[in-house]
């Protein structure tokens, strides 16, 4: 799998996480969009930025992701209106990342119009990495909307901390379907790129375009980063270039997380996940959510509730039901509310998870309805082929 360049002018490079450099773009102009007032930018990807306007009627704030004029392609564009069917299709999911409309500017670039979120997630877990109960909650919430997607017979791919996001009320969402795929899909390696630190071997070494194991990889993965705050083979003070990583991703076992407050059996549940062998793997992203919550039980935890389709219920997106990725038994059918699972740092677990209180949520609604200068520094927001985070 290919990362392609990013188009357009750059500015300095500096070192990335991951052991290698990080282009630095100059943003686009954004689009004139009838019924829409553009506001600050917020953000710049390797194929697309992303603005904030003002939407006139309904009057709200929105995030516009805009493909860059360099990179429109039919084979780009037709996965950006891919994009935009499936996260449609799938946006009632609590979380799932919502798309207002999705269309075609002036200027022949596509759009699409998004709920604003931010990526307190994918930006701070490195810096700060999350407490078990909290990292336990987004991954329910993510592991029940990458259920929901297979059950409608779309693989994710990319999985990964940076798409994960965070609604102005403090819920997690995944986002970012830029290199989704159906099940029965032929995925186009050479044109899109993968985040190898969270894809899995199997996919790494093209013997597989994407399964339903490869995501439970991608949901252990994502998982260990949060609490370790780093990539499962990432190494601290080692070659974590693109290369050595994708070889440990291979060959190698990753390191334990190493942190006294997470317990023996969720580190078994996340080696499990990312088991070299996809038969070894948790059978379906339900039971690795299954899993999860018995360690919320096991700590003494109130279960987080797993959202999935009520069985019947007309959805954008039909059921796959040749595909069926979880038996009967596992299918939850009582609707449930999005639930709030704040960012607390790994030394603030003192205390019942559910006692709670309103700061994030209030710094969430801020950063992202406010329009004052210097916000959209603030903000990295995401994109279709955006690397590693």
């Amino acid at each position: 799998m290919r990362h392609a360049p990013a188009p357009g002018a750059t500015a300095p490079r500096s070192a990335g996480r991951l052991g290698g450099t990080v282009s630095r773009r100059i943003p686009s102009t954004p689009p004139i969009l009838p019924g829409f007032t553009f506001v600050q930018v917020l953000g710049s990807g390797g194929f697309a930025d992303v603005f904030l306007y003002e939407q006139n009627l309904p009057r709200r704030h929105v995030a516009v992701k805009v493909m860059l004029a360099d990179v429109v392609t039919d084979e780009l564009r037709r996965a950006f209106q891919t994009e935009a069917d499936l996260m449609a299709g799938l946006g009632a999911h609590p979380a799932i990342l919502t798309v207002h409309q999705a269309g075609v500017a002036a200027d022949g670039r596509p759009y699409l119009v998004m709920e604003p979120c931010t990526p307190a997630i994918g930006q701070g877990y490195r810096f700060s990495p999350l407490a078990v109960p909290d990292a336990l909650a987004v991954m329910i919430a993510i592991g029940g909307a990458a259920e929901s997607a297979h059950r409608a017979g779309i693989l994710h791919r990319d999985i990964k901390p940076s798409n994960i996001l965070t609604t102005a009320y403090g819920h997690p969402v995944l986002s970012d379907f830029g290199i989704a795929v159906r099940h029965r899909s032929e995925p186009a390696p050479d044109s899109v790129g993968l985040s190898i630190p969270w894809t899995a071997p199997e996919v790494l070494q093209d013997e597989s375009g994407g399964s339903v194991a490869s995501e439970v990889y991608s949901l252990g993965a994502t998982l260990y980063s949060l609490l370790a705050g780093r990539s499962p083979f990432e190494r601290v003070d080692g070659d974590n270039g693109a290369n050595v990583l994708a070889q440990r991703i291979r060959r190698a076992a990753p390191e334990p997380i190493g942190r006294s407050d997470v317990p023996a059996s969720l580190e078994a549940i996340i080696r499990r996940s990312l088991d070299k062998r996809p038969e070894e793997r948790q059978r379906s992203a339900v039971a690795f959510v299954r899993d999860l919550q018995a360690v919320e039980s096991e700590l003494g935890l109130d279960q987080t509730p797993i959202d999935l389709v009520v069985d019947g219920f007309a959805t954008g997106v039909p059921i796959d039901r040749e595909h069926p990725t979880v038996a009967a038994s596992d299918d939850v059918h009582a609707p449930r509310r999005r639930r709030r699972p704040p960012l607390r740092p790994a030394a603030q677990t003192a205390g019942p998870v559910r006692s709670r209180g309103r700061g994030f949520v209030l710094a969430a609604c801020a950063i992202a309805l406010v329009v004052g200068a210097g916000a959209g520094a603030a903000l990295t927001w995401w994109f279709v082929g955006s690397g590693a985070a």
